[in-house]
């Protein structure tokens, strides 16, 4: 029987797990962020106060049917308007969603509809039906700064003290608690870590369902970048893990997929194993990059690792 498999995140990190999964098993579920204020996705929140589409489009298209038909539709949803008009920058996807939405005034069907369009493998939620904002404090050289949004949480050179969730607690996507807690195993990453991965640990009940399913949880570590790149970039993985724990401690983590471009030192892998043991989690290291200093994972070694995982 083939595992159901919820994965958790947003962005290239998530669309990186879910082709790497799609080789394993057809009972995928995403379960995806809803805070993106940017770009298309955020003109078009901003006009219509939909949810932000982006990363639900790149879900779909990262679950297309690895047919003709698939590809091609899962190409046109991920074209971008080119020129300098009112449809510069719009991806084709996200219109189509936007377009669903308010013909039907139903997100789920909506969002289900372009997966039959694709013939996705598995279906592709949002962790909520409202969108959401993301609220940081940061330390910086003059003291506490508060930064709202989550283009500005992800541009905010800085340590972060605490991220927090507009509203608080948002209310779950039904569906989205039934596949968690029908779920075998949870993927959890990887991707922007205030902003893809913790959403999901800062609403509440959504962790809540997280923590408590029997399913086992898989947690996939970031590729390291330099520091001034990315959101939370330049981090260590225990840093990523323990920053995750200060704001769900009873969070029980299986296993953990780290690459090995990501430690200095012997020491730095002991000491992660140690804290990953503390949460009932062991550790698997090796080469998951798509080429030599990439930051973006190879599908194909995430899959394979998957299925050792999974076996």
């Amino acid at each position: 029987m083939s595992p159901r498999i919820v994965a958790l995140g947003g962005g290239h990190g998530l669309a990186a797990t879910l082709s790497a999964l799609r080789s394993i098993t057809s009972e995928i579920t995403a379960v995806v962020t809803v805070a993106d204020n940017g770009g298309s996705s955020g003109r078009i929140r901003e006009e219509f106060d939909f949810l932000p589409p982006g990363d639900l489009r790149m879900a779909l298209a990262a679950l297309c049917s690895d047919d003709e038909w698939g590809r091609n539709w899962a190409e046109i949803l991920q074209f971008r308007f080119t020129g300098t008009g009112e449809l510069s920058g719009h991806a084709v996807g996200n219109l189509l969603l936007a377009a669903l939405w308010d013909r039907d005034r139903d997100l789920v069907k909506g969002i289900d509809r372009v997966g039959e369009l694709l013939r996705t493998v598995g279906r592709v939620l949002p962790m909520s039906l409202q969108p959401l904002d993301i609220e940081g404090v940061f330390i910086t050289p003059a003291g506490e700064r508060k930064v709202r949004g989550q283009i500005e949480v992800a541009t905010t050179r800085a340590m972060v003290k605490s991220l927090k969730l507009i509203p608080e607690n948002p209310t779950p996507t039904p569906e989205a608690l039934t596949a968690i807690a029908n779920a075998d195993w949870i993927t959890i990453g990887p991707g922007s870590w205030l902003s893809s991965v913790m959403p999901h640990f800062l609403a509440a009940d959504l962790a809540d369902a997280i923590v408590t399913s029997r399913a086992k949880k898989v947690l996939i570590f970031n590729l390291p970048e330099p520091r001034s790149e990315g959101e939370f970039a330049g981090y260590s993985p225990k840093e990523h893990l323990s920053f995750l724990l200060t704001h769900r401690p009873d969070l029980h983590i299986d296993m953990a997929i780290a690459d090995q471009s990501s430690f200095k030192s012997e020491s730095e892998i002991a000491d992660l194993r140690v804290s990953l043991a503390e949460c009932g989690g062991k550790l698997e290291i090796g080469d998951f990059a798509s080429k030599i200093g990439a930051v973006s994972h190879d599908v194909k070694k995430l899959s394979s690792a998957f299925s050792h995982i999974f076996a």
